[in-house]
């Protein structure tokens, strides 16, 4: 029991010296971050998480290593998804370039407490309730099968309720006011579209949640791992929104990719009582779906035509 008192404690204070680190060096001043420098904090993220999974190997084995690695995959695949999204509501909000990185932190603060519940809560009910597991199961198919057949996945940011009920109690400024949440006039308290956005980003990763949270859960039940490999994928995140947002529409492949995880997650839950896939078996069937989903869409470019994810700017 202190064993692992001490893992999530010191897994939480790494966080925090993390998004320490992101708050004085990223967000020492608000600037549009190039390319390259995105690329650069990627390839950060990613050997974080890879020397982390070392660290797991050492503690706790072989297996659970898999587990870590295997899940951390199938998250951060999933959340290169989410990028789509991101630009939809970044673009339906008209969010300046140099402010896209904090909205982006604040919704991964948010998404930090909001995984570890969902991850409990799935934990506990798949030991307490053990037919869930085809809930969960059945749903993942269900969404990979939707994925690959949906032409275009649209979404009105405008539509959000949580942001209905916000504007129906709480003004809105017109400007961003230098990225700050709220403002004061005559008095009087305003929102900004920030708050705004953070907000619409927030119950977006609900959503993202459902699909992602089952998913993991059916390569382990250890919350550790589970925690751990999301959190990684999720840290990850906004460097890849600024390294890959321009040029998403080249992997035009992915999406089938990601429909192919999903069903196969699903399938692997689905017959666990009966016959359980090995993880190496898993993490081998992922890396050669991504690998062949990301090839193909390079050898065959999709013919120009406009992106089904761009929305006019609504400001």
């Amino acid at each position: 029991m202190l064993n692992q008192y001490l893992m999530w404690g010191g897994f939480v204070l790494f966080i925090i010296a993390m998004l320490i680190l992101d708050l004085k060096v990223l967000q020492r001043r608000s600037h549009v971050m190039p390319v390259k420098e995105a690329l650069l904090w990627v390839a950060f993220w990613v050997s974080l998480a890879l020397i982390f999974n070392v660290g797991i190997y050492f503690y706790f084995g072989m297996d659970s290593a898999l587990e870590f690695l295997t899940g951390y995959l199938v998250e951060y695949s999933l959340s290169v998804d989410n990028i789509f999204v991101f630009a939809l509501i970044f673009s339906y909000f008209g969010i300046p370039a140099e402010y896209r990185h904090k909205a982006l932190l604040w919704g991964i603060l948010g998404a930090i407490v909001m995984r570890a519940i969902f991850i409990l809560a799935g934990v506990a009910m798949i030991n307490r309730l053990h037919w869930i597991i085809y809930v969960f199961g059945a749903f993942l198919v269900y969404i990979g099968i939707k994925i690959a057949f949906e032409k275009d996945r649209e979404m009105d940011p405008g539509k959000n309720p949580i942001l209905r009920l916000v504007k129906r109690f709480l003004p809105v400024t017109e400007s961003y006011e230098g990225g700050r949440f709220f403002v004061r006039r005559a008095g009087r308290l305003f929102a900004t579209p920030m708050l705004i956005v953070v907000i619409v980003i927030e119950t977006t990763d609900v959503i993202f949640a459902v699909d992602s949270i089952p998913a993991i859960l059916s390569i382990t039940l250890n919350p550790f791992i589970v925690y751990t490999s999301n959190i990684f994928a999720i840290l990850g995140l906004r460097a890849l929104y600024f390294a890959l947002a321009g040029i998403m529409d080249l992997f035009h492949y992915l999406n089938y990719g990601l429909a192919a995880i999903l069903v196969f997650v699903g399938v692997k839950m689905l017959i666990s009582d009966y016959y359980k896939i090995p993880v190496a078996g898993a993490l081998g069937f992922i890396v050669l779906v991504l690998t062949t989903s990301i090839v193909a869409s390079i050898m065959f470019p999709k013919k120009d035509a406009p992106s089904p994810h761009a929305v006019p700017d609504k400001r």
